[in-house]
């Protein structure tokens, strides 16, 4: 058989997707590694305390520099530097998994760049979320909002698709509520934090980009708003 007529079983993940996932691992592994001694020295136990207090979402910080009027770039780079802090490897990878997942489908409809715009906004509204709608005494790590704006964008693609062949829309949100339905469950059972506000608002807002951000969005809005 030919090469050149080969076609694989399984479709290559977006670059973009790729460089993501190994980002987060990158970080966690020097995490994992530096507590166990493997690198950095004695001074590496202390590097995920030390990333959490320098890059974690702090509504505190966030209140602080509305009320003084202050935007200094170390303070609002936590918008997008939390995602890449996790509190431990298993949720590191819990979060890759949902990148690879989520990423590949929304990647390959929207382009690699579209979807890193997505992941990284949608990190940004679901901090918004999480410090507006609560008074959390917490700060906000880890990388699950942003993974909910692609879960968002997902969503965005099925409601679509079911409105172009006639279906009822609302089939596009089981996955969304069957998540938040398993995460306030398990927040029930075992104490778990408010982080499912961040959550919805990461979801929230990569649904609400997809409207821009999808092929040809931004001509259909214009298009509609001329019609109007």
């Amino acid at each position: 058989m030919s090469s050149d007529n080969y076609t694989s079983a399984v479709n290559p993940l977006p670059p973009a997707v790729v460089a993501l996932v190994l980002f987060i691992m990158g970080v966690e592994l020097a995490f994992t590694l530096g507590a166990r001694g493997f690198v950095g020295g004695p001074e590496a136990v202390g590097w995920r305390l030390t990333a959490i207090q320098s890059y974690a979402f702090s509504a505190d910080i966030l209140d602080w520099m509305i009320e003084t009027g202050r935007w200094p770039v170390e303070q609002v780079i936590r918008f997008v530097t939390y995602p890449f802090v996790h509190g431990s490897f298993t949720q590191a990878l819990f979060v890759c998994v949902f990148v690879l997942a989520m990423g590949k489908m929304v990647g390959e409809v929207f382009g690699g760049l579209a979807m890193l715009l997505i992941f990284v906004i949608s990190g940004i509204g679901g901090a918004l979320a999480y410090a507006v709608f609560l008074d959390p005494r917490y700060p906000l790590i880890g990388g699950f909002p942003p993974v909910y704006g692609l879960i968002g964008a997902f969503t965005w693609l099925l409601w679509r698709r079911l409105s172009l062949v006639g279906e009822n829309q609302a089939r596009a949100f089981n996955l969304i509520l069957v998540l938040m339905g398993i995460q306030l469950l398990f927040g029930l059972l075992f104490g778990g934090t408010s982080d499912w506000v961040a959550d919805l608002g990461g979801f929230a807002t990569g649904f609400g980009l997809s409207f821009f951000l999808a092929p040809g969005g931004w001509a259909r809005i214009v298009s509609r708003l001329r019609r109007d």
